[in-house]
């Protein structure tokens, strides 16, 4: 997408950067360090995206200070609030209704915070005081540098920039330690990183009911596969759609000296054939995704999930096992129930064999500011452990 505008009466023109798919502004003014973060607030507010032409960093302070107005409730003193009768606190809404509450308040915050925009040259370099070389930053995310001008949000360039730092340290991860061997996973911008364990420990700790071949489906990272391999199985297929998450990954697996142990497939869910092992750890929230990362963990209509239940039996071998790692968050966010699960599961020919589960580590299941703390602090991650049902 590119856009258009008039600057200092001279004609301009980029391309509009948005890993979102968001919409290039209609309406934009340019901005600078006259601007306060009042006014930038409320024009940002009523849709008015701003183009910085100031200093880089006191860009930066400004969506820090426009991201506190956003976080602010009205004070019982103030003079809305003064002589007024107090209301009746509202009932606690359903934990369906709070969890889309407060997605739509995370998208009413990523689009406002969304319209203080950062100009980028045609080398990535950034025509800004006292702004940092992110040439390296932005070629990972973009791909190589062309002739033409870019407009980027500073909130998206700042995730950028965050992840090219996790994909430089990496992240640790306990399952893959072990002597002389490495132990960090390297995730790319837009790949979901794997920074809860809870999942990975279960494919690490339970028995493994074949060591010839496996298939992780949806391999993201491609840390399941590594798991499987560092456990002894002879071969892993890794299937993604996503070009760049299958480049993720095989990068991820070449460091840790596993490339010639996983086969990585371009494929909506299933390589061609039969193993003895079928691991999958499909996204676990019943919502469409805004952004293409977060297809990791959000799932419309439990589509992924459905089509791997429907699938399974026919990609085992004989006496082989499908290793569903589901998360229950959404049984308690009133998403998806339980019986819908075991339905599926059914429909798709299967039977449980046993299960084994894991309660979350993540600071969020400790946060009782969370809007959605009950749920996650009830949250229970399992490994299905699915074989063929008698016919």
């Amino acid at each position: 997408m590119s856009m258009e505008w008039e600057e200092d009466g001279v004609a301009q023109a980029a391309r509009w950067r948005s890993e979102a798919g968001v919409a290039e502004p209609s309406r934009m003014m340019v901005a600078d360090d006259t601007l306060s973060a009042d006014v930038a607030y409320r024009e940002a507010c009523e849709g008015t995206a701003l183009l910085w032409r100031g200093d880089y960093q006191n860009a930066r302070h400004l969506l820090d200070a426009m991201a506190r107005r956003l976080e602010r409730k009205p004070r019982h003193g103030s003079r809305k609030a003064r002589g007024k009768v107090p209301e009746a606190p509202e009932a606690a809404p359903d934990p369906a209704s709070a969890f889309h509450r407060h997605r739509q308040n995370m998208a009413q915050r990523a689009r406002t915070l969304g319209r203080l925009l950062i100009p980028i040259n045609a080398d990535y370099t950034i025509p800004l005081r006292r702004a940092p070389d992110l040439r390296q930053a932005l070629e990972e995310a973009w791909g190589p540098a062309d002739d033409q001008p870019s407009v980027v949000a500073l909130r998206e360039l700042l995730g950028i920039v965050g992840a090219h730092e996790w994909r430089k340290k990496g992240v640790e991860v306990n399952a893959l330690s072990g002597v002389d061997q490495g132990s960090r996973i390297h995730p790319w911008y837009g790949v979901y990183s794997p920074l809860r364990g809870e999942y990975i420990d279960l494919v690490a700790e339970v028995a493994l009911p074949a060591r010839d071949l496996a298939f992780d489906i949806g391999t993201g990272t491609g840390v399941l596969a590594a798991v499987l391999a560092r456990r002894g199985v002879q071969h892993i297929v890794g299937t993604e759609q996503d070009p760049r998450v299958l480049a993720c990954a095989a990068e991820n697996l070449q460091r840790l000296g596993l490339a010639d142990r996983v086969s990585l497939v371009e494929a909506d869910l299933w390589p061609p054939g039969q193993a003895g092992l079928v691991v999958c750890n499909p996204p676990w929230v019943p919502a469409r995704p805004s952004a293409p990362i977060e297809r990791a963990v959000y799932d419309e209509d439990s589509g992924m999930l459905r089509a791997f239940l429907a699938g399974l039996r026919s990609h085992l071998a004989p006496a082989g096992e499908g290793w569903l790692l589901l998360s229950d968050l959404a049984e308690h966010l009133g998403l998806r129930s339980r019986e819908q699960l075991m339905g599926w599961i059914a429909a798709g020919g299967l039977r449980i064999a046993g299960t084994h589960s894991i309660k979350p580590r993540h600071g969020k299941a400790r946060d009782a500011d969370d809007p959605l703390h009950a749920a996650r602090a009830a949250e229970i991650t399992t490994l299905w452990r699915l074989v063929a049902a008698p016919d």
